[in-house]
């Protein structure tokens, strides 16, 4: 059973940083794609950055492009978002998914879920 567990998640002021952490356990992630995602009050869930586990292709939403950075440690079954330039806007639950097979920044292509976590950021 593929687990992701995140952390890392909290309230700052814009312009601030914060680094997500999500603990995988299983073998989805040493083969298959990895990816954080963000819904906030009253908003469909979207994709925010996705990682090819074996190959480290990344893909981010052009919101997001240039200010986040989506990372794996293999050796600790460990997905990273660090965020950077925070904005009011990226205030949402940021949520890790896995699935196998390829990259897709659609929601409902991912099997395994976490719980969430809570981003804040305030103007």
């Amino acid at each position: 059973q593929v687990q992701p567990v995140e952390s890392g998640g909290g309230s700052v002021q814009a312009g601030g940083s914060l680094r997500l952490s999500c603990a995988v356990s299983g073998n989805t992630f040493s083969s298959g794609c990895m990816g954080w995602f963000r819904q906030a009050p009253g908003k469909e869930r979207e994709g925010v950055a996705t990682i090819w586990t074996r190959g480290g292709s990344t893909y981010y939403a052009d919101s997001v492009k240039g200010r986040f950075t989506i990372s794996q440690d293999n050796a600790k079954n460990t997905l990273y978002l660090q965020m950077n330039s925070l904005k009011p806007e990226d205030t949402a639950m940021y949520y890790c998914a896995a699935r196998s097979g390829g990259c897709y920044m659609v929601p409902t292509a991912y099997d395994y879920w976490g719980q969430g976590t809570q981003v804040t950021v305030s103007s």
